[in-house]
C-alpha cells in the first residue's frame, strides 16, 4: 500500500470513527487499531488528532463544495433556482456531514480553535458563490437590490448558519427540512421582480 492509500485509509477510518464516537472519545490508539497500521504511521501521516480531524472535516466540506459548485454554475437554472438550490443543497448535504456538526456545537467551540480557518475559508468561499449569484441575478434584470451585493450576501450566509444549531444540533431537520423550500421562496420574493 502506497503513502497516499494508507493517508487515505487513515482518513477514511477515522471519519468512520468519529462519526459513530465523536472527537472526544476517538483516539488515535482506536484509529490505528481499525485501520490496522502501526500508531506510529498515524503520526507520520499527521501531526495528531486534531490534525487528522481537521482533515476528516475538510473533506466534509470540499464535498458540500463541490456539490454547490454545481449549482453555481448550471446554466439551466435561473438566478432564484440557483440561490434556492444552493441553500437547499447545503442542508441537506450539511445534514450527513456529522464531523463538521461537532465543529459548531457552542459548549465546545473553544476546543476546536483549531478549525476556525476551515470554518473563515468556507465563508469567504460562500460569499465569493452567493455575490456571483446575487449578480448573475442584478445583471439580467431578475433582482432588485436595496443594498449591496457584499451585505446581502453575509445575511443569506448568517441565515443559513443561523439553521445550524436548531437542525443538526438539536436534531430538527427532518422536522423543519420539509419548510425550508418556503424559506427560500420569502427570501427569493424579497429580491426579486419574478417571484
Amino acid at each position: 500500500m502506497g503513502i497516499e492509500e494508507t493517508r487515505e485509509k487513515i482518513v477514511s477510518v477515522a471519519d468512520r470513527l468519529f462519526r459513530r464516537f465523536g472527537f472526544q472519545k476517538t483516539s488515535m490508539d482506536e484509529i490505528a487499531r481499525i485501520a490496522r497500521k502501526a500508531k506510529g504511521s498515524l503520526y507520520y501521516h499527521f501531526s495528531g488528532k486534531e490534525e487528522l480531524f481537521r482533515e476528516v472535516v475538510q473533506n466534509e466540506v470540499n464535498g458540500m463544495k463541490s456539490k454547490l459548485l454545481v449549482i453555481v454554475n448550471n446554466s439551466d437554472y435561473n438566478s432564484g433556482g440557483k440561490l434556492k438550490t444552493y441553500m437547499q443543497t447545503r442542508m441537506d448535504v450539511l445534514q450527513h456531514a456529522t464531523n463538521y456538526h461537532e465543529t459548531i456545537q457552542s459548549d465546545d467551540h473553544d476546543h476546536f480553535e483549531f478549525m476556525k480557518d476551515i470554518r473563515k475559508d468556507l465563508d469567504d468561499w460562500e460569499r465569493v458563490q452567493i455575490c456571483s449569484i446575487i449578480r448573475e441575478g442584478v445583471e439580467t434584470g431578475e433582482f432588485e437590490l436595496d443594498l449591496s451585493v457584499e451585505v446581502l450576501s453575509d445575511i443569506i450566509i448568517m441565515i443559513v448558519k443561523g439553521l445550524e444549531g436548531p437542525f443538526y444540533l438539536q436534531g430538527r431537520y427532518t422536522e423543519y427540512s420539509p419548510y425550508f423550500d418556503g424559506l427560500a421562496k420569502i427570501l427569493m420574493k424579497g429580491l426579486s421582480k419574478m417571484y
